[in-house]
């Protein structure tokens, strides 16, 4: 018969404590001799014995001594661990492992950390940076940030907004060099392009031409695996950039750059929270979740839209 190991060792702590089987069966509402039996069947198991047993009283032998201190410490430290991860269930806190893009992390991640901490001080932060697929379960990442489109289907996602690509020029060059209208303009002008890291391949530009969407690989004058980078070369006048809308916010509100055609929006591209699906999710992965949906929110983006929707563009 297998052995309830756990069921066993409180059988034994008890009737060390109380004295005899019986007052250790009242306690745990069974009778004595599933006590006895049960603390029988541990000592075959374990090759000695743990009990001197007489018709006046129990004594430990020392084996058994040494046995009680260690059975008494592992349900103790169970016991506190249960508390502490119900307590983590119900109250935010403990340490939140974040997995986010590169460009995503700082752009929209970093700034709200700090009213995220404030609201709960009781949260430790660990933001890891990352443009490369981050198995969640080996890193034990609480949540990831992931931008694209979706391939791990051991995970629940929450989608915060599509993606929306701009195409984007500084305005010293659209002065210098004017608008493309096509794609036998897009070549004759200089490019940033952008290459995916984990993949090593340099992303086409993609634009809409009556209703359809065209890709083109055009001029490769500067090439970067950094999304701010992107922005800020075609911010320098450097060549025509297309990025995330993202990626490319802070620069047009400062009007460093301004689109050049409406945003492209990919199918089944979008920026989502990843996390693992589980029975009872802890209140520091919660609260994190409800937070970020909040603020993503506040940036005029929701599940289904973008604020680059509504861009007007200068030449109109």
């Amino acid at each position: 018969m297998k052995i309830d190991k756990i069921r066993t060792l409180q059988f034994f702590i008890a009737t060390c404590d109380l004295g005899s089987f019986s007052k250790a069966a009242k306690q745990h509402e069974t009778d004595p001799s599933t006590v006895s039996k049960a603390i029988s069947r541990l000592e075959v198991e374990l090759g000695f014995s743990l009990l001197q047993r007489s018709t006046r009283q129990l004594r430990l032998t020392d084996a058994g001594t040494r046995y009680l201190k260690v059975s008494r410490e592992t349900l103790d430290t169970l016991t506190l661990c249960e508390s502490q991860l119900r307590n983590e269930k119900d109250n935010p806190e403990g340490t939140l492992r974040i997995s986010v893009p590169i460009s995503y992390g700082r752009l929209y991640i970093r700034p709200m950390l700090k009213t995220f901490h404030l609201k709960y001080p009781d949260i430790n932060i660990e933001v890891l940076y990352d443009d490369a697929y981050v198995d969640i379960i080996k890193h034990r990442i609480d949540v990831a940030i992931r931008s694209g489109t979706l391939e791990d289907n051991r995970l629940i996602a929450k989608k915060l907004s599509p993606m929306d690509f701009l195409m984007c020029a500084s305005p010293k060059y659209i002065k210098q060099h004017g608008y493309p209208r096509n794609e036998t303009e897009f070549c004759k002008h200089k490019w940033i392009r952008f290459r995916f890291k984990q993949s090593g391949l340099i992303m086409p530009t993609l634009h809409i031409v009556k209703g359809k969407v065209q890709e083109s690989d055009p001029d490769r004058s500067f090439v970067v695996d950094d999304g701010e980078a992107l922005a800020e070369l075609c911010s320098d006048g450097l060549g025509i950039a297309q990025m995330p809308h993202f990626v490319a916010k802070n620069w047009l509100q400062k009007n460093k750059i301004q689109p050049l055609f409406k945003a492209y929006r990919p199918d089944n591209f979008g920026v989502y929270a990843l996390y693992l699906e589980r029975a009872y999710m802890p209140a520091k992965v919660s609260v994190f979740l409800e937070f970020l949906s909040g603020y993503v929110k506040s940036l005029n983006e929701f599940p289904n839209s973008t604020w680059a929707e509504s861009l007007i563009l200068p030449k109109d």
